[in-house]
């Protein structure tokens, strides 16, 4: 339940304040530190600006989620509208 909540608080959070860091299962945040893709940007916005992915995930789900892996952050799309961009350390 702690995870749960944690994780909607982090989402929360727009990425012009804060990012979202998840390392394995643990979620933080931190100053935005990259510049990522906007809530509500099109996904031939974010192509254009940060270039190809480099994994395009098949969406899943309704509404049809899909997600893009860049280098140092993921983008979550709604249609064709992205919906959050979280930052993902690799170990």
């Amino acid at each position: 339940m702690k995870k749960m909540l944690a994780l909607m608080l982090a989402l929360s959070v727009g990425p012009l304040t804060a990012e979202t860091l998840a390392v394995g299962d643990q979620v933080q945040l931190r100053p935005v530190s990259r510049e990522m893709p906007q809530r509500g940007s099109l996904m031939k916005t974010v192509e254009a600006q940060f270039g190809a992915p480099r994994t395009k995930h098949d969406a899943v789900g309704q509404p049809p989620i899909t997600r893009w892996d860049y280098e140092g952050f993921s983008v979550y799309f709604e249609y064709q509208h992205v919906v959050h961009a979280v930052a993902v350390e690799t170990p």
